[in-house]
């Protein structure tokens, strides 16, 4: 299972568990971790979540391996599986917790983002390098990114592709907290277990008014989002990205 779930004391730990990748986003862990979701909407007993990654990373994006075989149906489908698990984690109804530490790219943004709050290891680097590959942000990053800083912060980081820092990204405000890499996983569990102990079905319903001023809905994002991606991969500059990745080379793009 490429994603492991673990609970204890009224708290969920679901880890994406693909280290040797850095957790870079494959089909099946999309499946397994919409699966964990719903089966955490329906008990009761856990009260808060955390998500996290294996290893060195929480996650350093999508699998690239996979992108040049995508077409416009498979394509489609891929991002459908996507919006449905950004939708599942963001309407959870417990309060849920990043825990992140090294490379926190691509759609590893947007699942860091989608979470409630965030604590990040000094390791932690955010970043968005989709231009690299001729893609659009997916996941809804954007959404959330807007959300956090504005739209012109989000331009930037969108446009010139710039990782940066645990310390910035507090001083940004996404993320709530920077310790040290070893105490990552004790400062989330410590967060978790207080959130876990709180009356949890208000922080629910403080969730709900929280999104409730968000427009557009992460739901219209996603549509659009799916529509812009489909339309990318067909282009050569995402082929040309997705072959200079691999290849380790700088890409030469046309802009078409």
């Amino acid at each position: 299972m490429t994603v492991r779930l673990e609970r204890n004391d009224g708290v969920a730990i679901l880890t994406l568990d693909r280290p040797e990748k850095l957790n870079a986003m494959a089909d099946d862990m999309w499946d397994a971790l919409y699966s964990h979701l719903g089966e955490l909407a329906g008990d009761d007993a856990t009260r808060a979540v955390i998500l996290t990654g294996a290893g060195r990373a929480f996650c350093s994006g999508g699998d690239v391996g996979t992108m040049a075989k995508s077409d416009v149906t498979s394509g489609r489908a891929r991002s459908q599986k996507r919006h449905r698990t950004m939708l599942a984690l963001h309407h959870l109804e417990k309060p849920v917790v990043a825990a992140v530490r090294g490379p926190v790219y691509g759609i590893g943004t947007a699942l860091a983002l989608c979470c409630d709050l965030t604590i990040a290891s000094d390791t932690m680097k955010f970043g968005l390098p989709f231009k690299k590959l001729g893609l659009v942000p997916d996941g809804g990053a954007i959404f959330f990114l807007t959300q956090y800083l504005g739209v012109a912060k989000t331009k930037e980081l969108v446009y010139t592709a710039r990782a940066i820092g645990a310390e910035e990204a507090r001083e940004l405000g996404l993320v709530m907290k920077v310790v040290p890499d070893g105490a990552l996983e004790a400062e989330a569990r410590t967060l978790a277990a207080e959130l876990a102990q709180s009356a949890t079905y208000a922080l629910a319903l403080a969730k709900k008014m929280i999104q409730s001023m968000y427009v557009p809905t992460l739901e219209m994002l996603c549509e659009m989002e799916t529509l812009a991606s489909g339309t990318v991969r067909l282009t050569h500059d995402h082929h040309e990205g997705v072959a200079a990745f691999k290849e380790k080379r700088a890409p030469k793009f046309v802009g078409k």
